[in-house]
């Protein structure tokens, strides 16, 4: 690995795993130049970017990062998805496309340093999005405020319905 343009690329290998929260790995064997740019573009919206590098530089910028190596993942022609903030949107993108196109296989990957299976990738996958995480959770809270809210209210009510009541038994009598 002398040469200028593989420590060139070992860096912005190094670059990409830094920045990014997830690695998955694919197989791209068979993909036209189309497809493959749908898949980008489905990658890019979800905020993330996919890129073709070699196994062995792949393999040695793992190694230098101190993170397991992916060995039996990096054979045949691979194609890395470097995910950005949302992990989840990052492989739904990719299992969506790999759905729609036989041809692509989610062989594995890494997250929060740990290798993953494809398996493991599919049910990142099935995860709901950040937001709909943020919105469920925006939703429990105000229904437990809107509880709170109703039961601090209907303290006073009953109290003035029972003082009412007595007030109009006392009246009758």
């Amino acid at each position: 690995m002398p040469n200028a343009q593989n420590k060139e690329m070992l860096a912005a290998i190094k670059e990409d795993l830094d920045g990014a929260s997830a690695m998955w790995v694919v197989d791209y064997r068979g993909l036209t130049v189309k497809e493959m740019q749908q898949l980008r573009r489905d990658i890019r919206e979800a905020g993330s970017v996919i890129k073709v590098y070699k196994n062995t530089l792949v393999h040695l910028a793992l190694a230098e990062a101190e993170l397991p190596t992916l060995d039996d993942l990096l054979e045949g022609p691979s194609a890395f998805v470097f995910a950005g903030g949302d992990v989840a949107a990052s492989a739904k993108a990719v299992k969506n496309f790999a759905k729609a196109n036989e041809n692509l296989e989610i062989k594995g990957g890494l997250m929060e340093g740990a290798a993953v299976s494809a398996t493991e990738v599919e049910a990142i996958a099935s995860l709901p999005s950040r937001e709909e995480l943020m919105a469920k959770i925006a939703g429990a809270i105000s229904g437990v405020a809107r509880g709170l809210a109703t039961s601090i209210n209907g303290v006073p009510r009953g109290m003035a319905q029972v003082i009412k009541a007595v007030a109009d038994q006392k009246e009758a009598a």
